[in-house]
């Protein structure tokens, strides 16, 4: 039996989500034709939402293979969504697949705190830290001719990586901004943007520049659009991070499912 669903598009810096909360449990093949830009309505995950006693929404987010993650760029869309619904004002707590989350609306802006970051792991090559999801941070030269998905194979299939996989990030730092581009796992492609990535990659820059700064504030620029990381810096750990940006509802509708 087929079920009638409301569902807003929305996407934050080029990263597009399928926002609903007219069903939250939901099965892989249901998020798989959602997310399918050719048979479905097409976006790079699924996010499903409800009201919640204990904060003021709850949020599940879905890869676009049906694998779940959290989601920092989706996180924003979700808290764009809920001032969109009534549910908040500008200003609200949620859960997500890694736990409770603080949002803060400014106009058209989101910033959204994530966890505390204390373990970054340093290779000689590069860096790996979890901001919410595990990413492996490096730099390279040219960054937009950088054959990405070839690179990131590497590295997210190889036999470290391989089981429970890796987003991948390289870097590129000119005139103070970090230009960034990554693959990400569950999607295995190329994304406009991601906000775990983005936020990665200004602590790892953070230590590459062995800044003494205990106040720190990051301009990035994915192929989507400008995102700003800000943080302190307490002993061996990272607090207070935000990851600032825009989140934009592109359309709404209906679908069978």
């Amino acid at each position: 039996m087929t079920k009638n669903i409301q569902f807003y598009k929305y996407q934050g810096t080029g990263n597009d989500f399928v926002i609903t909360s007219d069903i939250y449990d939901i099965t892989t093949e249901q998020i798989v034709k959602l997310c399918d830009r050719k048979y479905g309505i097409g976006a790079d995950g699924l996010i499903v939402m409800r009201k919640s006693e204990n904060v003021d929404f709850e949020m599940m987010y879905y890869n676009d293979d049906g694998t779940e993650s959290f989601c920092g760029n989706g996180s924003r869309c979700a808290v764009m969504h809920a001032k969109h619904l009534g549910w908040i004002e500008d200003q609200c707590t949620f859960d997500s697949n890694d736990g409770e989350h603080l949002g803060i609306i400014e106009e058209d802006i989101v910033n959204l705190q994530m966890h505390d970051v204390d373990m970054v792991l340093v290779e000689d090559e590069g860096y790996i830290l979890n901001t919410g999801s595990p990413h492996y941070i490096a730099y390279t030269e040219e960054i937009d001719e950088l054959d990405l998905i070839t690179a990131a194979h590497a590295i997210r299939y190889n036999d470290t990586f391989n089981e429970t996989g890796i987003n991948v990030n390289y870097l590129e730092a000119r005139n103070g901004i970090l230009y960034i581009r990554t693959y990400e796992r569950g999607i295995e492609d190329e994304t406009l943007s991601c906000g775990t990535g983005v936020t990665a990659a200004a602590i790892a820059h953070y230590l590459e520049k062995e800044s003494t700064l205990k106040k720190y504030s990051q301009k990035l620029q994915t192929k989507g659009g400008p995102l700003t990381v800000t943080f302190e810096k307490k002993k061996q750990t990272f607090e207070n991070i935000y990851l600032c940006g825009p989140a934009v509802r592109v359309y709404e509708g209906n679908i069978n499912l």
